[in-house]
């Protein structure tokens, strides 16, 4: 709670430290004083003491409100920017992006983090984790979405701490001699090293490519249709190191390592070898958020087999959770986090009961039972995470669950043994083939689960409120099959109707609406009319839409949608809309309430507005930005409305009758 408070209102670090400081003694004398009778004191001041520490450590995280952060000083002018690459980040098409940490700032020591973009180029060789370099550059603000329910990346760089971006190239940088080393940068060293050992034995590309994101973490180098189809058969956790791949670890090393318990102080040696091999994986794998979340979880984990003795496991979920949010409070608003934990939580919770539920006798049925119920209590877990952000259920992710998990711990074992191999020269052929032949059989059978496309419910809107009602009927729910009790399903059903209740009134809400919307795309003009849950998407080119339709569609929850091409003339409920593209058509009418710009015109825009007197002119991203800067200017001296679709975003008309 604190950590939300302090990132979205934003609060100084120095309030928290004062209110922290004035509960600790607060919080000593309740203990003392405080009776078994009467309200909980002690309780209320030890929360407020977590609250106010939540908020100390996001501020902190952020930064931005320490005299020394970077966006304390003028950086809008050109500066002497030092900085110092922490993460390489995956290319597009046209830039390759680091996160970068701020140095200096024109000779002044400055903290903070920065998005650097760089153009691609194919002659220059890509920054490295911990090279430093010197560049003259101004600070841009991250562009908020252009387009409605488009991906907010700007927020997404605000939940890691980065607020401006310095756009450079390869010639305006100047790389510094003899950088400081880090361990972050020793641990990319070594990633990038075994990749490069990797890459040189007989691997197919698509087999590379999976090896090097199950074993190392790194998937810059897999196929957009691979990708696709782990994610459409519900197994795309297996790409990512996390949780599942350390917790089968941990249990490689348990075994491998049982003999030393015969030495006299052998389980603590144990101990410390297993979390030593751990933070070693952890080191070789890049020291990426995720992993480093995962092997901090399975440390305390670990710990807690080496007591053994009755441990509640929630108690050490919640301490691997408070240690990693201590050190990195914003991994908070990552995905992986709140999905990682999720899954853990309702495997620790549901599993159990699960087998108490069924225990059967046979021991392959046994098997496949538990690890039907752990992929069952996984998917519960993250299922309203998941259709919350990602909006599609791949129903069939128990098969791809139940066919590769049961080898995983061979597939992760035997990629381990090749990795030391290869690292001593002395990687046989006949494992390389054979590990490459297992990992072309494990892609196959993702590929044949994908395929079933009757299986992969897609599009489904799904919002916030939904997530929270999601998670209440699933824990009451849990809770009701546990132990049937009138109250429990009571608490059930109510959450079932409320949920219910949401989506009929958004269902209302929706056929109200009307709504006609100038969205931004690229060398393409595009209105949506939206009526209810149909959508008209007229375009100077349907086949040039991108992502833009189907969020939009998505999120508006829209049934019935329909494409075709612009005109250049429309009538809304008595307003006036001109489309003036490159053939420059006047109209044959004067008045108009918007005259909308496309295809960048060469027009003499002032001519054209004291002969047809429009209300409001827009411009889109088919023209120009030159245009586009003009046609402001000219708005401007005529105090007439401009609105640039290229640096204000998409614009809602205004349909309401005069």
């Amino acid at each position: 709670m604190g950590i939300i408070l302090g990132f979205y209102l934003e609060v100084a670090p120095l309030f928290p430290l004062l209110a922290m400081l004035l509960f600790f003694p607060v919080l000593y004398w309740l203990r003392k004083k405080q009776s078994r009778e009467g309200l909980p004191y002690f309780e209320i001041a030890t929360a407020f003491t977590a609250v106010s520490l939540g908020i100390f450590v996001v501020a902190m995280g952020m930064g931005t409100s320490l005299e020394n952060h970077y966006s304390q000083h003028d950086f809008e002018k050109e500066s002497l920017w030092h900085l110092k690459v922490r993460e390489v980040l995956k290319p597009n098409p046209y830039s390759q992006r680091y996160v970068a940490q701020v140095i200096s700032l024109d000779d002044q020591e400055v903290v903070g983090k920065v998005l650097l973009n760089l153009p691609v180029h194919s002659t220059h060789t890509k920054l490295k984790v911990d090279d430093e370099f010197f560049v003259l550059s101004s600070a841009e603000a991250i562009r908020p979405p252009l387009n409605p329910h488009q991906f907010d990346y700007k927020d997404y760089l605000r939940k890691q701490a980065i607020h401006y971006q310095v756009r450079a190239t390869y010639n305006t940088i100047l790389i510094a001699d003899n950088p400081s080393t880090t361990l972050l940068g020793l641990a990319s060293n070594a990633r990038e090293h075994i990749i490069s050992k990797l890459k040189k034995e007989p691997f197919g590309p698509d087999e590379l490519s999976v090896i090097q994101a199950l074993l190392l973490g790194q998937r810059d180098d897999i196929s957009e249709s691979t990708y696709n189809d782990y994610k459409n058969a519900g197994a795309v956790h297996i790409l990512a190191v996390s949780g599942l791949h350390v917790g089968i670890l941990l249990l490689l090393l348990q075994f491998l390592l049982l003999p030393l318990e015969r030495f006299p102080k052998g389980k603590t040696a144990k101990l410390v070898l297993v979390v030593l091999l751990l933070w070693t994986y952890a080191f070789v794998a890049g020291l990426s958020p995720s992993i480093v979340r995962a092997v901090t979880m399975f440390s305390f984990l670990a710990y807690a087999m080496h007591l053994n003795r009755p441990t509640n496991s929630f108690n050490i979920i919640a301490l691997s959770i408070l240690f990693i949010l201590l050190i990195k409070p914003l991994f908070l608003f990552q995905v992986g986090f709140q999905m990682s934990y999720a899954a853990v939580f309702t495997i620790v919770w549901i599993y159990p009961k699960l087998q108490k539920f069924w225990f059967p006798e046979n021991v392959v049925v046994r098997k496949t039972w538990q690890l039907l119920s752990v992929s069952i209590a996984a998917q519960l877990g993250v299922l309203p995470i998941s259709l919350f952000y990602f909006h599609q259920f791949p129903a069939l992710f128990f098969i791809s669950n139940l066919v590769i998990i049961p080898f995983l711990g061979l597939i992760l074992g035997m990629g381990i043994l090749i990795i030391v191999l290869s690292l001593a020269n002395q990687l046989p052929a006949f494992l390389v083939t054979a590990y490459d032949w297992i990992i072309g059989i494990m892609n196959a059978v993702v590929n044949w689960v994908a395929k079933q496309e009757g299986f992969i419910i897609k599009d489904i809107p799904f919002d916030s409120v939904q997530l929270i009602l999601g998670y209440f009927a699933i824990i009451s729910l849990v809770l009701f099959l546990s132990r049937p009790k009138r109250k429990i399903a009571l608490v059930l059903f109510a959450g079932i109707i409320t949920l219910q209740g949401w989506a009929i009134w958004n269902q209302f809400q929706l056929q109200q609406k009307e709504s006609l919307i100038l969205v931004h795309r690229t060398r393409n003009t595009i209105l949506l009319h939206q009526t209810g849950n149909v959508l008209q998407v007229f375009a100077q080119d349907t086949t040039n839409l991108g992502n833009t339709i189907k969020d939009y569609a998505v999120s508006e929850r829209i049934q019935h949608l329909s494409k075709n091409l612009i005109q250049n003339s429309y009538l809304l409920n008595q307003k006036r809309l001109y489309v003036m593209d490159s053939m420059v058509l006047y109209p044959m009418s004067k008045d108009l309430d918007f005259l909308l710009l496309t295809q960048s015109p060469k027009i003499n825009l002032e001519r054209l507005l004291d002969s047809i007197q429009p209300k409001m002119v827009l411009a889109d991203g088919s023209n120009y930005r030159s245009y586009a800067e003009r046609w402001k200017e000219t708005c401007a001296q005529k105090e007439i409305p401009f609105h640039y679709t290229g640096e204000k975003g998409y614009y809602v008309f205004d349909l309401e009758k005069p």
